[in-house]
């Protein structure tokens, strides 16, 4: 029988690697991108064996391999294949057998067996190579993932760290987080991800061949990144405690999450909030060559019912009530991945609004996306997938009314700028922000995003008259205003109010706020003042009643006055044990019945992390970092853990004890790292405790290659 009698196959690792944009990657195995040549060298036992009287062909088998799936290929040398794949011989050294192996554009991305098949006169033997995994290929232009900026491919594939910004409209933060894409085991994961997948599960061979589709794959992805439906990377929780996992404010990266979920068998990882689930999807998709990164958008609404209107009940004490299923939450974080629209059409290519944050059910499953941004944009509600979703995140009204005993209710404001502010990612090559709303709308109160607005409701089939909402398919009916190009206040206001930080606070710290009223007309005033002050989430939904007072204020003739307001540390700090987010309200009502509702909302800010690092950064060369921090809080704090992780730096999370510490006083942890990786480098620090959320902060390094 003939055969190759082969010593080994060289798969000609570090050529390939550097040719595919996959050295990074903490693996011994071969991988590639497809639609892009790649090269094996077969070492021969016989230098003078020659091949030339017999047909050499490579079946190539994929998951679940069938030919009409596009997971199985057979090519002959020097022809090309039916399935786009091929193979040339290329000279070589005496003793080797050199080829170079051509993989389409199209192909289904995964874990490949490659075989040489030889036929010499009627024998014929079969030998297998090995494996390899292909990978989506951003750097092909017949890739539907094509990205022709070579600085937008780094950041948004090879960047293995990055930035994910939280907080307010009006106080914007950064929150450093480790995506370690190339890290070990993290492409298996993501990987073994889609195999868990409930398509996967339903039909193998069908889920298989969709793979070669980043809007299949991404959507998938959307799916498994959540626990809801499926045996999912991350369970979600949004309120209660966290004594049986991990509070959601104390991850810092996606490595350790996967690795939990992978290492427990599949068990959903307890908690996550969205930026946990966005950090992780925009880990899994980069891995698997997808450009992806991660957004945030302020103000976001969550339109159950998407009627393009979010309603909120205060009553008169300044409470809020949850007459609705609608919100806002103060900040919210999805991914967009690169990729154009066979299904749509090109008009729509680019990015892509993906979800994975367990919201609202997409065809019966807890997904969202691939939108397109350009459909958003535009209005184009009914296009595939969950665009209309999207579209009332950025672009509702948001309608405040007051709730009284009788269970009359009073319209406050309209507002049509408050939703979908600041929508912000991290600038290529920098950790500096990124504005990018004009992607997702046009200029609030511009014509043209008047012109959208009405198109999308009319898709939607929602039909306004008066001050009256009608869903033509949707369940529900909402009382909400005429969508209005400025805040509009329900009638003509007589007095005018606004919430004042006296100084910007910090945690362990007394808060200082004035409550600035003002007499608008010339007629005399009471006014009846109640003010609640409460601990909140992110979502806005409330945790924890700090404060609660009534004052009845008198305005003279346009009369404006200051009322000091103090909310001491005594009030707040068991409320803010994990959390630092406070809303304060203030209900202001005259004799007359008109109403005024005052909203504050305040983040209480943390000292800073001092990280020092005390000499060069080399490739396997120890160096020590030095961490200062200071507890903020005037009472002993116990039991404190110092965390440190960063992609190329640590290979697991490092975890230091802290002793107690007295009251402001500061402490210094010393700790080695040894890189691993060269290039830029992100390390971040954490320092947790039970007595205040976690104090985080984190440094730039770049490391050299080893000497």
């Amino acid at each position: 029988m003939a055969g190759v009698p082969l010593t080994n196959v060289n798969w000609q690792s570090k050529l390939n690697k550097a040719a595919h944009h996959t050295s990074d990657y903490s693996s011994t195995e071969a991988i590639l991108r497809r639609g892009q040549d790649f090269n094996i060298t077969l070492n021969l036992q016989f230098v003078t064996y020659s091949c030339h009287s017999e047909l050499l062909s490579f079946p190539l088998a994929g998951p679940y391999p069938a030919e009409s799936q596009q997971t199985k290929a057979v090519f002959n040398l020097s022809e090309e294949g039916a399935s786009g794949w091929s193979a040339t011989q290329k000279p070589s050294e005496p003793g080797c057998m050199n080829f170079v192996i051509f993989s389409p554009a199209n192909a289904v991305i995964g874990r490949y067996k490659l075989k040489l098949h030889i036929v010499s006169g009627n024998k014929s033997s079969s030998t297998l190579l090995g494996q390899f995994v292909l990978l989506f290929n951003p750097w092909c232009p017949n890739d539907d993932v094509y990205m022709a900026n070579e600085k937008e491919r780094w950041e948004y594939v090879l960047n293995d760290s990055g930035i994910i910004f939280q907080g307010l409209e009006k106080n914007i933060q950064q929150e450093a987080w480790n995506f370690g894409q190339f890290e070990e085991d993290i492409l298996d994961i993501s990987l073994a991800i889609l195999d868990r997948s409930l398509n996967h599960c339903q039909d193998p061979a069908v889920d298989v061949s969709n793979r070669n589709s980043p809007i299949y794959v991404s959507r998938v992805i959307s799916a498994m990144v959540n626990s809801n439906d499926e045996k999912g990377v991350v369970e979600g929780k949004w309120n209660g405690k966290y004594c049986s996992g991990t509070n959601p404010l104390q991850w810092s990266g996606s490595v350790t999450i996967l690795r939990k979920w992978y290492r427990g068998r599949y068990k959903p990882v307890r908690y996550g909030q969205c930026w946990v689930f966005a950090g992780v999807m925009c880990t899994v998709l980069r891995s698997l060559g997808i450009p992806t990164r991660v957004i945030t958008n302020f103000n976001s609404a969550h339109d159950r019912n998407i009627n393009l209107s979010v309603d909120k009940y205060v009553d008169i004490s300044g409470k809020t009530l949850h007459l609705t299923e609608d919100s806002v939450w103060n900040f919210h974080v999805w991914n967009e991945s690169w990729f154009i629209r066979r299904d749509l059409g090109s008009f729509y290519d680019g990015w892509q609004v993906l979800d994975a944050t367990p919201q609202e059910r997409s065809k019966g499953i807890y997904q969202c996306g691939p939108a397109s941004t350009r459909a958003i944009k535009e209005g184009d509600v009914n296009l595939d997938y969950d665009s209309s979703f999207v579209f009332a995140a950025v672009n509702a009204d948001y309608v405040t009314w007051i709730h009284y005993s009788n269970k009359r209710k009073e319209r406050i404001y309209s507002d049509t700028r408050k939703i979908g502010k600041f929508i912000s990612t991290k600038a290529v090559g920098t950790n500096s922000r990124v504005d990018v709303t004009a992607n997702y709308k046009y200029p609030e109160g511009s014509r043209k995003e008047r012109k959208v607005y009405k198109k999308a409701l009319k898709l939607l089939g929602v039909i306004r008259t008066g001050k009256r909402t009608k869903i033509k398919r949707h369940r529900r009916q909402s009382s909400v205003a005429w969508r209005q190009n400025t805040t509009q206040p329900a009638q003509t206001p007589s007095i005018s109010g606004k919430l004042i930080l006296d100084a910007s606070p910090v945690i362990g710290q007394d808060i200082l706020l004035i409550l600035a009223l003002k007499n608008l007309i010339s007629d005399f005033k009471t006014i009846k003042v109640k003010l609640r002050a409460s601990a909140i989430l992110y979502t806005r939904k409330h945790k924890a009643e700090i404060l609660q007072l009534s004052r009845s204020i008198k305005l003279g003739s346009e009369e404006v006055k200051n009322i000091s307001i103090k909310i001491s540390y005594s009030q707040y700090k068991y409320a803010l044990m994990d959390d630092r987010k406070i809303l304060v309200t203030a209900v202001c009502e005259t004799k007359q019945g008109a109403s005024l509702l005052v909203e504050k909302d305040i983040v209480l800010q943390h000292p800073f992390l001092t990280i020092k690092v005390l000499g060069p950064t080399v490739v396997h060369k120890a160096v020590t970092v030095q961490v200062t921090f200071t507890n903020p809080l005037p009472e002993v704090v116990t039991d404190c853990v110092l965390r440190a992780e960063g992609s190329g730096l640590l290979k697991e999370q490092l975890r230091i004890n802290v002793a107690r510490m007295d009251p402001m006083e500061s402490s210094t942890v010393q700790f080695e790292i040894i890189p691993y990786s060269s290039g830029k480098r992100q390390l971040q620090v954490d320092l947790f405790c039970s007595h205040f959320s976690d104090i985080k902060g984190f440094v730039m390094l770049d490391v050299a290659p080893a000497q």
